[in-house]
């Protein structure tokens, strides 16, 4: 039998230990993301008369920029306007799937937060409660639109579509 120093023995154990735990991690199942679109009930009652009619945009590009307005001015407590600040709480994208006549029919989410996942439902609350966005049939089919919401620490959201 061969005499092993007790300080390498301990750091062969503490070695071995450490391998099976990396390995037990990775063998780990991965979360469960929603098999379906996540989809959310009505929004807070907020008057919608509040906001001005939806004026009829020209091209798509165009209608982002007024429906991300819209957002923001049906959301005055939970959005910001000024500069992005850094790092950013999270960053969900909704895709928006929108009627004739701006109301909305479907939301997915394309990107799930890894943290503050609660802010998805917030950005969902705010696309629905800037409903509906005026007139589409003079735009292009499908009418649906993306928009990433910069979310800061103290859960406020700023559309993308506003900081470019």
């Amino acid at each position: 039998m061969r005499f092993v120093e007790p300080r390498i023995r301990d750091r062969r154990g503490l070695l071995a230990s450490f391998a099976g735990a990396l390995l037990g991690a990775c063998s780990s199942p991965l979360p469960e993301w929603p098999a379906t679109p996540v989809r959310a009930g009505p929004a807070p009652a907020v008057p919608v008369a509040a906001l001005a009619p939806a004026p009829a945009a020209r091209s798509w590009p165009e209608f982002q920029r007024q429906a991300a307005r819209r957002m923001v001015d049906a959301s005055p407590g939970g959005s910001y306007l000024g500069p992005v600040s850094e790092p950013l709480l999270a960053i969900p994208v909704l895709e928006i799937d929108l009627d004739r006549t701006g109301r909305v029919l479907d939301i997915r989410v394309r990107r799930m937060p890894t943290q503050a996942r609660d802010t998805v439902q917030l950005a969902i609350d705010a696309v629905r409660r800037a409903a509906p966005y005026g007139d589409m049939s003079h735009l292009p089919r499908p009418w649906k639109f993306t928009e990433v919401f910069l979310f800061d620490d103290q859960r406020r959201f700023k559309p993308r579509t506003l900081d470019e």
